[in-house]
């Protein structure tokens, strides 16, 4: 019966009007994943002759064509995960004007995901050990080093590098490593020289590589606390050649000094995510946290890909959930990883250029979801997405969905600080002033008095002296950030 042919594109990862060379891409990846010389877990030899036949079907066109002429009709579920895609307006009106129309893309994990096995890591810590780390900074990140090493399991690779403007690794990738030697090594580290961020990345992305294996969360969690100079660029060219090996990045900020913008671009070109450690005894809890969470990933990253439609624009991305940050509109875009406690909920913002509007339907989006689900064996099929919009003369009277609202909600003071932020940039202190005392005025309408107050502080420092505090810009980024996750106060009777 049709029912019990195999899906060769399933099994490849791929949509059925992929073309060849997307097919012979999809190959090597699930054969470097199943190669019986890498892996030998029940049934994946199995799983690999299969994905070799699929192969031999798909990339000859006679032969694909036959397959094809066999093939029920394409479904939209996937058997790993769930999704949904609700949009802001049913229809777009016909205007001399861009219009904004927002998605909301949730991703998650079906029933019976807990009983998949959580996938093994091969992480490495890069840490920061210029000068302006030392004392009660490097103790942290040293105490923070030993109990992530404590809490290792059996099948996890682990590895070390530090840096300022040279890198060593202090310990190598591998697996079941002495855990009072990896201690001790550890407790070596010293601080010396200046911050040069490419240094520790390359390093680690060595280590990471040396074991990188589809079936592991591959990540590299960058700690520092300074700026780099010089190497930017060629820091995020290594987080897109990470990005398409599928290692993920997240760099954690210690202190007022480093770049925050920067380190959200190198992160999010991974589908990663930056996070503000305002005092050294947060290290440890914060980076213990993050362990955590790598650890209970489900599908450590979402790619959409997406084919540009002409005069409508992804203009804008936010990840609300699980790690809040803003997320690079390039094609791809990598969304972020969805983790087994909840799903991965990105807020899409598009214009709509009016010269769109000339026609009577348009396509907002045609393009497919790629999900890596690094405990699965065989890769799980792109889902599909293709939403098209008719264009009327009127607005619809039907309101925005709730879950809408309340996204563009959440975000939106996230977004004025973002307002607020662009103009002080541009040298409009009276402005970024008024953007930071709106903020201000929601916040204390959501009970949150004490981000309310800082804010207030942050905009007179603005207007009277030109210049942020210290630490102002990112402990308003930071805090509305978290703010996304959870949720406004409830206020007092």
């Amino acid at each position: 019966m049709l029912s019990n042919k195999p899906d060769y594109y399933a099994l490849l990862g791929i949509l059925r009007d992929a073309t060849p060379e997307e097919i012979k891409r999809a190959y090597f990846d699930a054969a470097q994943k199943l190669h019986p010389d890498k892996n030998v877990a029940p049934g994946e030899t199995e799983i690999f002759l299969g994905v070799q036949q699929a192969y031999e079907v798909l990339s000859n066109p006679k032969r694909r064509s036959l397959y094809d002429a066999t093939l029920p009709p394409e479904l939209e579920t996937n058997s790993a995960v769930k999704y949904e895609l609700i949009f802001s307006r049913p229809n777009l009106v016909r205007l001399a004007e861009p219009q904004l129309v927002y998605g909301l893309l949730e991703v998650g994990s079906r029933e019976g995901a807990d009983k998949i096995p959580a996938p093994p890591l091969n992480v490495c810590l890069v840490l920061d050990r210029s000068t302006s780390m030392h004392g009660d900074k490097l103790d942290m990140v040293k105490s923070a080093a030993v109990q992530l090493i404590r809490s290792l399991r059996p099948q996890d690779v682990f590895s070390v590098v530090a840096f300022s403007d040279t890198a060593e690794v202090i310990i190598p990738a591998a697996i079941n490593w002495e855990t009072n030697k990896r201690e001790a090594l550890i407790q070596f580290m010293q601080s010396s020289g200046s911050t040069e961020l490419y240094q520790g990345l390359d390093a680690g992305l060595q280590e990471v590589r040396r074991s990188l294996n589809p079936s592991r969360v591959n990540h590299i969690i960058l700690l520092t606390d300074g700026h780099t100079y010089g190497d930017e660029q060629a820091c995020l060219e290594l987080a897109e050649g990470a990005a398409r090996q599928n290692i993920g990045i997240t760099g954690l900020g210690v202190g007022a000094e480093w770049n925050d913008i920067f380190l959200d671009a190198l992160a999010s070109r991974t589908g990663g995510s930056s996070a503000y450690i305002s005092k050294p005894k947060d290290i440890q809890r914060i980076l213990v946290d993050k362990f955590n969470a790598l650890i209970s990933t489900f599908a450590d990253d979402v790619i959409l890909e997406y084919r540009e439609q002409e005069n409508v624009k992804i203009n804008y991305a936010f990840r609300l959930q699980p790690e809040g940050g803003t997320v690079e509109v390039e094609d791809p875009i990598h969304l972020g990883p969805v983790s087994r406690e909840l799903p991965l909920i990105v807020l899409l913002e598009f214009v709509i250029d009016p010269a769109a509007l000339e026609q009577a339907s348009i396509m907002l989006l045609d393009g497919a979801l790629k999900i890596s689900v690094a405990a699965l064996p065989a890769p799980i099929a792109p889902i599909r997405l293709r939403v098209m919009r008719e264009v009327h003369e009127t607005p619809s009277s039907d309101p925005p969905p709730t879950k809408i609202l309340t996204a563009l909600s959440r975000l939106t003071l996230y977004r004025m600080q973002e307002r607020a932020r662009v103009a002080a940039d541009g040298g409009e202190y009276s402005s970024a002033s008024r953007h930071l005392q709106n903020l201000a005025t929601h916040l204390l309408s959501q009970g949150e008095n004490s981000l309310a107050k800082s804010v207030l502080l942050e905009a007179d420092s603005l207007e009277r002296m030109h210049a942020w505090t210290a630490s102002g810009n990112k402990d308003i980024k930071y805090n509305t950030r978290a703010l996304l996750l959870s949720g406004p106060k409830e206020q007092a009777r």
